[in-house]
């Protein structure tokens, strides 16, 4: 009989080791952390020991995930609530700039704006913006977010883009939906190569591109 068929012997028929319990004792099997021979009980009990550090690490790790969460969640509402009180172009962005660059930390951040509200075209957020760019920022479905090279975004930060490594370009809709018009484009930036990589989390950006939208729509019409 060879290991494999002990092993199925012993899987099917769990009666055994009750029939002969004093075989947990007696059988003697490496320490698995280098110490002298165990019993199988003893053994079993390390590996139980080992299952539940395990557990524990994974339990704080996705404890941490939820508390910084709730942290970024309550920024994100506070710069909702800054932004309900905002009746001109010039105090959304100054708001969207205040919270952004502060609570978030992102040190660049612009907003361009097209097709909605002509009356404002004098205003910094109102340059004027390649049509390529325009058609990429109504082509994507979800924040882009990664390296800033080949990236036309870059341009809108002027002299400080030679500088940027990374960047989230968030699409600005009508009614904040996905298949609302596209009028214009959020766009966050770092020197830093991983702030914002491909692969990033995009629920709060998406939750912000909503209420910026939402909130510049309100004060340029």
């Amino acid at each position: 009989m060879n290991a494999e068929e002990i092993a199925l012997y012993l899987k099917t028929h769990p009666e055994f080791f009750e029939q002969h319990a004093d075989l947990l004792t007696q059988i003697r099997i490496p320490d698995p952390h280098g110490g002298a021979a165990v019993s199988l009980a003893e053994r079993q009990m390390t590996v139980l020991r080992d299952k539940a550090r395990a557990l524990e690490s994974k339990l704080a790790e996705l404890i941490g995930y939820g508390e910084e969460n709730d942290i970024i969640a309550e920024k994100v509402h506070r710069l909702g609530v800054a932004l309900l009180g905002v009746d001109d172009l010039a105090e959304a962005v100054r708001v969207l700039n205040t919270h952004l660059s502060g609570s978030f930390a992102v040190p660049h951040v612009a907003v361009r704006i097209w097709g909605v509200g002509g009356s404002q075209d004098d205003a910094p957020e109102y340059s004027p913006v390649p049509d390529t760019l325009k058609a990429f920022a109504g082509s994507i479905h979800r924040p882009y977010c990664g390296g800033a090279s080949g990236q036309e975004a870059v341009a809108l930060f002027g002299e400080q883009g030679g500088h940027i490594r990374s960047l989230a370009q968030i699409p600005l809709r009508e009614d904040g939906v996905e298949g609302g018009a596209c009028f214009g484009l959020l766009v966050l930036a770092s020197e830093e190569v991983e702030r914002f990589y491909p692969d990033m989390g995009v629920m709060f950006l998406n939750r912000i591109g909503d209420m910026a939208a939402s909130t510049l729509l309100r004060v340029v019409h």
